[in-house]
């Protein structure tokens, strides 16, 4: 029965809201991964490569010629990407140990999202 909710509420979601859900669900992960200890290499990692990957999507979709938004919004959404993109680099390397800002440009989005 569960599941079948699950199901029927995707199926409901405006293409904003499922973004929303996503990023919170990454976020999360995030949130986490920066609890763990240090030596829990594979939760801190997954939760950064998630949110990679779905920096690394939305700036594919913002390349799409065909995205409806506009252009300096899209741009910004690449921009984004690549810095996410170089910290969580940087955290993997253990150079830096910042889930935070990761986290604080996750919520803004969301913010976004949600108005």
């Amino acid at each position: 029965m569960h599941h079948a909710y699950k199901q029927a509420a995707t199926r409901t979601e405006s293409p904003r809201e499922t973004e929303y859900r996503l990023f919170g669900q990454v976020t999360r992960a995030l949130m986490h991964a920066a609890t763990v200890d240090q030596t829990d290499i594979r939760t801190r990692i997954d939760a950064i490569d998630w949110n990679r990957r779905l920096w690394s999507t939305l700036a594919s979709a913002c390349q799409d010629p065909d995205n409806a938004m506009a252009l300096p919004v899209r741009a910004q959404i690449v921009s984004l990407s690549l810095f996410v993109n170089r910290h969580s680099s940087e955290i993997m390397r253990g150079e830096d140990n910042d889930f935070e800002t990761l986290i604080d440009i996750n919520r803004s989005i969301m913010q976004g999202l949600a108005a």
